[in-house]
Order: C-alpha cells, then sequence, then structure tokens
C-alpha cells in the first residue's frame, strides 16, 4: 500500500471514530481531498487508492493538473474521474474557467461571482454546485459574507439558474481548544439549520480541516476538506 493510501486509511478512519462520537453515520461525510500545491503524481495515486473528490485554490495551476489527470484517466479507461472542486478565492475574471472545468465551487461569497458562473456555465454540463462561503471568526485576512449577511445572499444565489446552492462554507480562525473549534463552527450550522427552516433544502456544510476534523464533524460537517493528512505537508 502507498503512502497516500495508507494516510487516506487512517483519514476515514478518523472519520468514522468522530462520526461515532457525535453519534452520526459515517457515510453521511464525504472527504474531499485537498490537493493544491501537490503534483498530479499525488492526485492520481490518491484516486488509484478510491479517492475521488479534490479541492483546488490556485486555478492555473488547477487548469493544467485537470487536463493531465482527466487525460490519463481517459487512457486507463478505469473507473470514475475525479470530481474537481475549486475551493479557493475568486477573481471575477477567473470565473469563465471555473464554471467551465469544476463541478463545485465552495468559495463563493457575492451574488456577483454566482451570477457570472451562472452565465458562464456550459449549457452541456450539469448545474455546477455552490456553497456560500461565510466569514464566521470576522477576521480582516479572511474571504467570505459577513454573517449578518449571507442569509440575503444565499437567497439570491439560490434563485439563480445553471447553478444548484448546496450549502456553506468557512474557515474559522485556527486554534488548538476543541471547545473554541466547535463554537467557531455552531454559527455556520444554525445559519444553515436556519435557512433550511426557510425552504432553501442544503445539504452540505463544507467545515473541518486535518487540525479540526473531530470539532467540525460533532457541529454537523457533510465535507471535510482535508489535505495535509493525506498529502503530506506543503513546502
Amino acid at each position: 500500500m502507498s503512502l497516500i493510501a495508507s494516510n487516506l486509511q487512517a483519514v476515514h478512519q478518523q472519520i468514522a471514530r468522530a462520526a461515532s462520537a457525535a453519534g452520526r453515520a459515517p457515510d453521511g461525510i464525504r472527504l474531499l481531498a485537498v490537493s493544491k500545491t501537490f503534483g498530479a503524481d499525488a492526485v492520481l495515486e490518491a484516486w488509484r487508492a478510491g479517492q475521488l473528490a479534490f479541492g483546488e485554490s490556485y486555478l492555473q495551476e488547477a487548469l493544467a493538473k485537470i487536463n493531465i489527470i482527466d487525460t490519463a484517466i481517459a487512457l486507463a479507461r478505469k473507473k470514475a474521474p475525479p470530481e474537481w472542486h475549486f475551493i479557493g478565492p475568486i477573481q471575477s475574471n477567473k470565473t469563465r474557467p471555473i464554471a467551465e472545468n469544476f463541478s463545485w465551487v465552495h468559495s463563493v461569497e457575492r451574488e456577483k461571482i454566482a451570477r457570472r458562473l451562472s452565465e458562464q456555465r456550459p449549457a452541456h454540463l450539469p448545474p455546477l454546485n455552490l456553497c456560500l462561503q461565510v466569514n464566521i471568526s470576522g477576521e480582516d485576512s479572511k474571504s467570505g459574507a459577513a454573517p449578518e449577511e449571507a442569509e440575503a445572499i444565499a437567497r439570491e444565489i439560490a434563485a439563480l439558474p445553471n447553478i444548484r446552492l448546496r450549502g456553506l462554507m468557512a474557515i474559522p480562525a485556527p486554534t488548538d481548544d476543541p471547545l473554541q473549534q466547535r463554537a467557531a463552527y455552531r454559527p455556520l450550522r444554525e445559519l444553515f439549520e436556519r435557512l433550511n427552516a426557510q425552504g432553501m433544502a442544503l445539504d452540505t456544510l463544507s467545515m473541518g480541516m486535518s487540525a479540526d476534523l473531530a470539532a467540525a464533524v460533532a457541529e454537523g460537517s457533510t465535507m471535510l476538506r482535508i489535505g495535509s493528512a493525506i498529502f503530506g505537508g506543503r513546502t
């Protein structure tokens, strides 16, 4: 077994333990392997080990990687191809290639960006899955809609064609305290529940990374964005 395959197995075991502790079923929690800065070989290794969803933050790097990997997999004619998720900040001039090459976007913070993605999504592709990023820690250095504006923005995004608002995403301020980790994610879960109570039918809470996986699962995460625990440390 390769190192990446072994790491993936360990992460799935960690998710299962966290789900059990939270009284949840592990199959309700998806693993997104954050492959940004890692090469195509590392992604292919994870794919061969059964991982299908990959997260990228840097567009030019991602497009080159997608081309290499999708070509290699098409030639191999084996199982399902990767599902590509864009998780980085989005500039207006980058929306077209994102709309054309990704299945999910986790980092939408404005209706303007969602509208551009909607307009530029190719007609032959299924609706683009979106998460609204919320700046739950109020950090100036973090992207995301302000919590008090998130409900209105979510309703605007949900009304657009060619996209599907799936849920919410957040990257809270880092802390090693499990109680503080849970407290940071709780407002996002509560916002998620309020939007669903209003008829939104959201199904995705994209929250939790390698360092706070258990806290995110305890607060209801349905998609964990894990990078270093799978691929190793970044240089």
